[in-house]
């Protein structure tokens, strides 16, 4: 008899917690579901002990540590994650790699209202021509320091957590506020 490993309740959530995240990044524009709703799942599913942290809201901070990733300074941080975030010069903040390693740039996770508020059009690699979006709950002025501190290749992911539902944007992805 040939067994066979199952995995777990917690394998299978993070996959597919994983699996949403990295179809909202290569495809910008397009809203995929997670199993759970929040950030306490993406924390689970992006963060291990190489990784390092800053999270403004303390609730989530226990889901880091019991990731084993180190909590750090917003300007050390592999990946940020905020309930939402104070204004629009958090993003100075950011880690965006350097022109020799743009791969170390960072990723930000934070809460936003997808299909309400600001009208955005996204254009760029894993989009299929022009995507239209909406975007609520994000500081004024956001969009436009994105838009000045990104230099590809170097720059920061963001995903945008709308309860169950994210939106994930490259830093490949041009946007334009309309």
């Amino acid at each position: 008899m040939t067994t066979h490993p199952v995995p777990s309740d917690f394998e299978t959530r993070t996959n597919a917690t994983y699996d949403a995240l990295m179809w909202a990044l290569s495809r910008p524009g397009l809203i995929r579901h997670m199993p759970e709703t929040g950030q306490a799942g993406v924390i689970e599913a992006l963060l291990d002990r190489e990784c390092k942290a800053h999270c403004a809201d303390p609730a989530l901070a226990s889901s880091v540590a019991r990731t084993g990733a180190a909590l750090v300074a917003s300007d050390h941080a592999d990946h940020l994650f905020f309930d939402s975030l104070p204004d629009a010069d958090t993003l100075e903040q950011i880690n965006l790699g350097s022109d020799l390693y743009p791969e170390i740039g960072a990723t930000l996770v934070c809460n936003a209202v997808l299909g309400q508020g600001v009208h955005l059009r996204l254009s760029g690699p894993g989009c299929n021509g022009p995507v239209d979006v909406q975007v609520a709950g994000l500081p004024d002025g956001f969009w436009q320091n994105r838009a000045r501190l990104m230099r590809y290749p170097m720059g920061f992911e963001v995903f945008l957590i709308d309860g169950a539902q994210v939106l994930g944007l490259p830093r490949s992805c041009h946007v334009e506020v309309l």
